[in-house]
């Protein structure tokens, strides 16, 4: 099956427009290969270094520079469920390289903060820079320069784009992500989130609410319903960077343990020789656009909008929301997963999962099948599942067909003609929008706006019924430069009682939603942000706006003139508001970093034009 014309053509204009970037990217990789162990040319006191930590016979290989030395890379850490099983590999991991002839030593950890603790919270406004530092703790790791190959051990929402940007930056290593999988069904997502609403109505109690999420997050993994972090594993191992099918197994099953152990063995395996594979050269252009279109067939987080820019970036690729944008109008959605649908991840998982998805999309010709993989070359590899056969682990054919409709179809016949996501621009900037979970009456909303700077000041607003009518939310001062672009997530249940009550309601918000964004039309992300003199921080309340899902536009219906003359009425927190919570460590990150549309990032050049708001906004203040 050939390509599609469209894929075909945005990957096209992806590598023209790279074509600078990405040729001095691979220079700089052909330059750091070596032949042979990478610590061979280390002066004895190095080296020495290097290995005296170690006891028993991998020492002894090390020294003599005659195995291939993989890093463990972990975000292991006891306060995300979906990174506690990570523990134990470590040790798996040095036994099954060791079986091969390989060494593996743990090279570093990297820091993991979990988005459900600090959702709402000071410390959420630190979420999106712990990319960046996830990204150089990871540098840090490889760094030593003591090895062949690396197991990137992560699995949620800024941990895998943070691990993925830092292993990039040493594209001459092969690497593979290992996750940890799901945990268990628990509470169905319908029911959590209805206890959510009841309680922001006070029709439930804290304690009926603390019972329904702690019926939800019960166990070691990652949270069930289709957000960032479960949008990371599909959209990684569509991308050739996990094992097939490693995405959705278990914790605590042998065949999670079974993956483990043979990422290991692989990571010994394409370390050198005739399988030598590199993270520099699995992350191409046609495996970004691969990611983008599985994101999008599956409705998966808004927040890999910004990641899977960071991330083609590392590699010298340069992808924009245009792209996005382009792809999602011929992709068609082939998933209902929470809060897309009633479904969790594991019922995705039963119905076929990766495997099937992969399958449906290749023959179809949305994906591109000549890639490389840490599992060999092309893409058909991912069509196979991993079973266990007398504890021996072993590849299969996935299944044929969706052994759930409800939950996954094939192209034939989708939920919708095009994807989940899509990019709204007009006289207020490009914002992205989720409508996957959004029902078609409610995509095109037109009606006055009411302004806030805080969830804090939306909740006082609603709780006093100042809300009970058509009304589009704006919540500014919420991006990259103003306090680190925290997710809004404490808005949805109110506006989710607005909407239920008959209003017609939006939300407009230079901040993130994330994968967890539902039923609420809501364009986020919108640049340029308020901090820089974007047009939203002169939107007043009272302004007319418009949301248009259908034809992609977001406007205020007020003459540019006036709108460009009024003054600004708010500012983003100054250095002392914006101190606390280990926020006052971040402000060199906040002070560079660079507008969504670009990935948040704050790595590689940006614009002088991205400042110029920021200025004229310093000297109306």
């Amino acid at each position: 099956m050939s390509v599609h014309p469209v894929v075909a053509e945005v990957t096209a204009r992806i590598a023209a427009r790279s074509a600078a970037g990405r040729s001095a990217y691979l220079e700089r990789l052909a330059q750091a290969q070596q032949e042979g162990p990478a610590r061979r040319d280390m002066a004895c006191s190095n080296l020495a270094h290097g290995f005296a930590g170690i006891t028993g016979g991998d020492k002894d290989l090390l020294r003599a520079l005659r195995r291939p030395n993989v890093a463990i890379v972990s975000a292991y850490n006891d306060m995300l469920s979906a990174h506690q099983p990570l523990h134990e590999y470590p040790a798996w991991i040095k036994d099954a390289a060791r079986a091969v002839g390989g060494v593996a030593q743990f090279a570093g950890g990297v820091p993991a903060m979990c988005d459900g603790i600090t959702q709402g919270r000071a410390g959420m406004e630190l979420s999106l820079f712990s990319r960046e530092v996830i990204a150089m703790a990871t540098g840090i790791a490889l760094s030593h320069e003591m090895f062949d190959s690396a197991l990137l051990l992560g699995v949620c929402d800024k941990i895998v784009p943070g691990l993925l940007i830092g292993a990039l930056s040493f594209g001459h290593l092969p690497a593979i992500l290992v996750p940890a999988g799901p945990m268990h069904s628990g509470l169905p997502n319908s029911e959590k989130a209805r206890v959510r609403q009841l309680f922001a109505e006070n029709k439930a109690t804290r304690e009926d609410l603390l019972e329904a999420e702690a019926q939800s997050y019960h166990s070691p993994g990652t949270c069930t319903f289709y957000g960032t972090a479960n949008s990371n594993q599909l959209v990684v191992e569509v991308m050739g960077l996990h094992l097939p099918g490693a995405s959705f197994v278990p914790p605590g099953t042998k065949l999670r343990k079974a993956l483990t152990e043979e990422a290991a063995r692989r990571a010994v395996e394409i370390s050198r020789g005739a399988d030598y594979t590199p993270i520099g050269h699995v992350v191409d252009v046609k495996s970004v656009v691969n990611g983008v279109i599985a994101l999008l067939a599956t409705g998966g987080s808004t927040n890999h909008t910004m990641h899977l820019v960071a991330i083609a970036s590392a590699a010298g690729i340069e992808l924009s929301w245009d792209d996005f944008s382009e792809l999602s109008s011929v992709v068609p959605l082939l998933a209902r997963v929470y809060p897309n649908g009633s479904a969790d991840i594991n019922h995705f998982q039963a119905a076929g999962g990766v495997q099937f998805l992969v399958s449906t999309l290749l023959d179809a010709g949305l994906l591109h099948a000549d890639v490389k993989t840490v599992a060999g070359d092309g893409l058909h590899r991912y069509r196979q599942e991993p079973v266990l056969v007398e504890g021996v682990l072993q590849w299969r054919p996935g299944p044929p067909h969706s052994l759930d409709t409800d939950v996954l179809r094939p192209v034939s016949d989708p939920f919708a003609a095009d994807g989940g996501l899509r990019m709204l621009s007009g006289n207020l900037g490009r914002a992205v929008i989720k409508v996957s979970a959004v029902k078609p009456e409610h995509r095109v909303v037109e009606a006055p706006a009411r302004v806030f700077t805080s969830q804090e000041a939306f909740s006082a607003a609603f709780q006093a019924g100042e809300l009970e009518r058509d009304v589009v939310v704006v919540v500014r001062q919420q991006g990259p430069q103003a306090n680190g672009m925290p997710e809004l997530h404490k808005l949805t249940p109110a506006l989710g009682v607005l909407m239920d009550r008959g209003f017609k309601v939006a939300l407009v918000t230079d901040g993130r939603m994330s994968g967890a964004s539902g039923k609420i039309p809501a364009a986020i992300q919108l640049t340029p942000e308020a901090a820089v003199g974007g047009p939203l921080a002169r939107v007043r309340d009272g302004d007319v706006l418009r949301l248009d899902a259908e034809t992609g536009t977001l406007e205020v219906f007020v003459d540019p003139a006036e709108l460009a003359a009024r003054d600004l009425v708010d500012f983003p927190p100054d250095a002392q508001a914006w101190t606390g919570t280990g926020r006052e460590l971040f402000a060199a990150l906040r002070r560079a970093v660079g507008p969504a549309d670009r990935g948040a990032g704050v790595f590689g050049p940006i614009a002088a034009s991205h400042f110029e708001g920021q200025f004229n906004q310093e000297v109306s203040r």
